[in-house]
């Protein structure tokens, strides 16, 4: 089926089937980005892993967009954007299938492999339907429309670990005390193995699903976009120089970075955090559900504002102090009250990324699929601000090890919001 293709000088068709097609994408990728909070604690059961070995969930997971976010960009170059997502898909299908298999067999690195792969499809699907829904109508409303994506991702996100809840982790704490009190021998292995397979065919049906959306993008009529010609470089007073010469790029690339970092903390570790306090398993596995819910909640009310009442990046501003005060209110306060001042990080984090992506792109002109590519290797932050989390807390109390590690990141969001995004913008 033929494709319309849009450019700067070409009157724009209807967004609206686009914009339903990429929904089901961000849908796509919210399901299974917040399937790392539960799987973190599936794991140090299934494996027998303490928390550092089990926190390789989120770090094997969002390794791969660094490895793979400019590799990414090449392929889109070359495919185009609607090839790329459905190549990210196919990649996304390997992935979940290699990782049903070898939890099932009970191979953690095999397990750690398929999550890179399920990544490494995420990482071509973001570098493309990212700045395809920014630069699908204006600049300046990208954040409104990001938003919008962002609730079907956070939709997804609340759903996920409900899910996941629901089809493996039922009866974890019994389970967790027969196999704690039972000696090591081939019965405990027996128990251990039969937990562990309980993952395989929901990952088997989620690999089969991902194919056929797959085939779903390509046969589909979603449009394809010129970047240079929608996002020109005119918009902020360039006129030549290669990737390096747009500072507000690569000081955005820090802020995803620091933004992804804090998000992933909030809404994986979060459950890991509630078990400081020794709050149940059971428990503790659905505290993901209620930071999705409050990034909702977020990306309502920020869809609703930006840009009629506040600007997208006024509104990172004030997200980035919200995000200080919560974290602040989460510790100096302890069990559920603690938790839900975590969980509430969700909402200021939801209009984070609608705003930091498109001020980094903006103007990048014929770098925009490059510019993309680099931003979502600032994804990795996912991997290692987790890591720097539960490292320190092996040393210092677990509160103050998730004050001192989001703190910072938060300030230098708020400074990229009020000054960083316009650095090197020329436009009058």
């Amino acid at each position: 089926m033929s494709s319309t293709t849009y450019t700067a000088d070409a009157p724009r068709t209807s967004t609206l089937l686009p914009m339903m097609i990429i929904g089901v994408l961000f849908f796509i990728m919210g399901f299974f980005t917040w399937l790392n909070g539960p799987l973190i604690s599936f794991v140090k059961v299934a494996f027998t892993l303490d928390d550092i070995n089990a926190f390789l969930v989120p770090f094997a997971f969002y390794v791969s967009y660094f490895v793979l976010a400019l590799p990414a960009g090449a392929v889109l170059k070359r495919t185009g954007m609607k090839k790329g997502m459905a190549l990210g898909l196919f990649i996304m299908a390997i992935g979940a299938a290699l990782f049903g298999e070898f939890v099932r067999i009970r191979i953690y690195p095999g397990a750690l492999t398929g999550l890179f792969l399920i990544g490494a499809g995420l990482s071509l699907l973001q570098t493309a339907s990212n700045p395809y829904i920014s630069i699908l109508g204006p600049i300046d409303s990208a954040a409104q429309r990001i938003a919008l994506m962002g609730i079907c991702n956070k939709v997804a996100g609340a759903l996920a670990p409900l899910a996941f809840g629901a089809l493996v982790m039922t009866g974890i704490d019994t389970f967790l005390g027969q196999v704690t009190n039972m000696a090591e021998g081939p019965a405990r292995e027996g128990l251990l193995n039969e937990f562990a397979a309980r993952v395989f065919w929901p990952y088997m049906s989620l690999a089969g699903l991902l194919v056929v959306l797959a085939i779903w993008i390509l046969l589909s009529s979603l449009p394809e976009i010129k970047p240079s010609g929608a996002n020109s470089e005119r918009s902020i007073g360039h006129s030549k120089g290669g990737i390096f010469s747009f500072p507000h790029l690569w000081l955005g690339v820090l802020c995803l970075f620091l933004y992804v970092g804090v998000e992933v903390m909030a809404g994986d570790a979060i459950n890991t955090y509630g078990q400081g306090f020794g709050l149940p398993l059971q428990v503790t596995s659905h505290f993901t559900t209620y930071t999705m819910a409050a990034m909702l909640a977020g990306y309502l009310f920020g869809s609703v504002l930006t840009p009629r009442v506040i600007s997208q990046q006024s509104y990172l501003a004030v997200s980035a102090v919200l995000g200080v005060v919560f974290a602040i209110g989460a510790y100096i306060t302890h069990g559920y009250v603690s938790v839900a001042f975590v969980a509430a990080l969700g909402f200021a984090n939801a209009m984070m990324w609608p705003a930091i992506f498109p001020l980094a792109i903006k103007g990048l002109g014929s770098h925009t699929e490059l510019g993309s590519a680099v931003l979502i290797m600032g994804i990795v932050g996912g991997a290692l601000l987790p890591q720097a989390f539960v490292h320190l807390k092996q040393h210092i109390d677990f509160q103050l090890a998730f004050v001192i590690v989001i703190v910072p990141c938060y300030l230098y969001i708020l400074y990229y919001g009020m000054r960083g995004h316009n650095v090197g913008n020329h436009a009058g």
